[in-house]
């Protein structure tokens, strides 16, 4: 193996910031915690924002009651998800686990199970057709998805696999050879770029299903593509031929189901069509 001192000329440095953004007595405010506030903030702002538009399926007013549904989706299926995804064995010894929040643990594609039960529900008491609300929402959560990556930088957490790329560093928890910084390359792709494009695409009415499909299209591809940096879990290691991580095995369906929305998508009429 290459010792670390080659790498020492060539790598970024990791700016070992205090994940702990602000400490009153013996409350302390985590950035991690704050960067799930940011991404809230900023679906509320915008989908009260684009609420307006003629085309929308709901009213500025009921963007309150479509985020507390969203909001318990993410908080209650990303930590479900994650027990279910990649701890069950542990959670078979001890249930209790789950419970315990604290210890860190949430996975997306359990989040984005969650948040699609709760969009059901709020559609279902709302009177909105489930897709009208899911492609209203779809651009807006990137913004969540890039914060939150973010904040797993700041608390040099989820990095990547081991390079020799000038793009490397060494973080503090990660050994002492430098690794992708993964938890950008994702904020990057699934936080900006996936903003960018959904923002720009749904920007003028669509048929039912067609922004929907793309967030699940490009969230299953850039997760895929990206995995191939990131480390994969320690007690799952790789999985499908030993190539594949379980969050590689998690996309790959999203990407199918998002091929299959677009192809069904055209078939459905447009919003202006649906109100004449």
């Amino acid at each position: 193996m290459v010792s670390p001192v080659t790498y020492t000329t060539r790598m970024l440095t990791f700016p070992e910031i205090d994940p702990v953004a602000l400490a009153i007595g013996p409350v302390k405010i985590h950035w991690y915690g704050l960067m799930y506030l940011l991404g809230f903030a900023a679906f509320w702002f915008l989908a009260r924002l684009r609420a307006k538009k003629p085309w929308s399926p709901i009213r500025p007013e009921q963007v309150d009651d479509m985020l507390f549904y969203g909001a318990v989706g993410v908080i209650l299926g990303g930590r479900i998800g994650y027990i279910l995804f990649y701890q069950l064995p542990a959670f078979s010894g001890d249930p209790a686990m789950l419970l315990r929040i604290w210890e860190g643990g949430m996975s997306f594609h359990g989040g984005m199970l969650g948040v699609f039960i709760g969009m059901l529900l709020f559609a279902r008491r709302s009177k909105i057709e489930f897709f009208r609300l899911t492609d209203f929402g779809a651009p807006m959560v990137p913004i969540g998805l890039g914060a939150g990556r973010f904040g797993n930088f700041i608390n040099g957490e989820l990095w990547g696999r081991v390079t020799d790329h000038p793009v490397g560093m060494v973080f503090p928890s990660g050994g002492l050879l430098p690794r992708h910084p993964s938890q950008l390359y994702e904020f990057a792709l699934e936080g900006v770029a996936m903003f960018v494009i959904l923002w720009l695409i749904s920007a003028q009415p669509r048929h039912k299903g067609f922004v929907s499909g793309w967030f699940m299209i490009l969230y299953g591809s850039f997760r895929f593509i990206v995995e191939f940096a990131r480390e994969p879990d320690a007690h799952l290691g790789l999985i499908a031929f030993n190539w594949l991580s379980m969050g590689q095995l998690l996309s790959l369906p999203m990407v199918l189901v998002g091929v299959y929305l677009l192809y069904w998508s055209r078939s459905q009429p447009l919003p202006a069509q649906e109100k004449a």
